[in-house]
């Protein structure tokens, strides 16, 4: 008897397929992915006279913007509430309250804002605070 042989076919992977899914994951994620903007605040201080302080290394520098939001050493804060404010400066302190608080604020900002800075901080035990300020412009 003779039987007849099979014929082997070739095995193979066509890869159009995987291209096209992977193509459209890769537009999916392109369009639904949600980029984060790093924010800054411009913050134009106002003028004073006098001798600039010696800076220290060791500071915490509370930035509030022209509209009243606060950056803690350039980290802006989610609001402006003095709960959020509290919680960043205790984050950032740590135990220590020695160390200095430095305030910027913008010229045009509103003064509650300062004060609510001020007035967190002093709860939380900081004695050295000091507010940044800027020559005055030659006339």
């Amino acid at each position: 008897m003779k039987f007849e042989r099979r014929r082997q076919e070739e095995v193979s992977v066509n890869l159009t397929p995987l291209i096209d899914v992977v193509f459209l994951l890769l537009i999916f994620f392109m369009v639904s992915t949600t980029f984060t903007r790093e924010t800054h605040l411009e913050v134009d201080l106002p003028q004073a006279q006098g001798e600039p302080g010696e800076a220290s290394r060791d500071l915490i520098e509370v930035l509030i913007g022209a509209d009243g939001q606060y950056s803690i050493n350039g980290r802006a804060l989610v609001n402006d509430r003095p709960d959020t404010l509290r919680k960043a400066l205790q984050q950032s302190a740590g135990d220590n309250r020695d160390q200095p608080l430095l305030i910027t604020a913008d010229g045009t900002t509103p003064h509650q804002s300062v004060v609510t800075v001020m007035d967190v901080a002093g709860q939380l035990g900081f004695v050295h605070l000091s507010i940044t300020t800027r020559e005055p412009d030659e006339p």
